[in-house]
């Protein structure tokens, strides 16, 4: 089935024809798409954004940290030979110099330290025990003892 000639150039025709209708309209699309784009960053642009407010106190607050944790001194430097020998033993004690008082670590450090010193006691008096009860297991082997030599002695006297 061939087609002829005039309605091939027909076909050619209406081809190229539709293809620049959608060219056109893809185009226009483009910069329909554009121009959106370009107003949503022009909104952006608008939005401000609010700057924080900070009352005084708080300001006050920040700079004190920030001097705090900016200055190094030579009785930082002479707290740090101390600090080395608490790093030894594993505890570290607030100094008075910083802002806030740590708490937390005195009550551990006092936790601690009644938890030794109840061990300690209940060590001493599981000593104590030990020593009274081997202290009456000797004096029962000894009982135990005298009976088995006087049970013998009553057979002896018995032959």
């Amino acid at each position: 089935m061939l087609l002829e000639e005039d309605t091939l150039e027909e076909f050619c025709k209406e081809i190229l024809t539709e293809w620049l209708k959608e060219r056109t309209t893809d185009a226009k699309g483009m910069n329909d798409e554009v121009e959106k784009i370009a107003n949503m960053i022009e909104k952006q642009a608008q939005i401000v954004v609010k700057q924080k407010e900070t009352s005084e106190d708080d300001k006050q607050r920040k700079a004190a940290l920030l001097a705090q944790y900016a200055n190094v001194t030579d009785e930082e430097d002479e707290g740090e030979e101390e600090e080395g020998a608490q790093a030894a033993s594993g505890i570290t004690l607030p100094t008075d110099k910083s802002l806030f008082k740590n708490v937390n670590v005195e009550s551990v450090m006092n936790a601690k330290k009644l938890e030794r010193e109840a061990m300690k006691e209940g060590a001493q008096k599981k000593k104590e025990q030990d020593k009274l009860q081997r202290e009456k297991d000797k004096l029962a082997k000894q009982e135990r003892k005298e009976k088995e030599k006087k049970r013998t002695q009553k057979g002896e006297r018995k032959r």
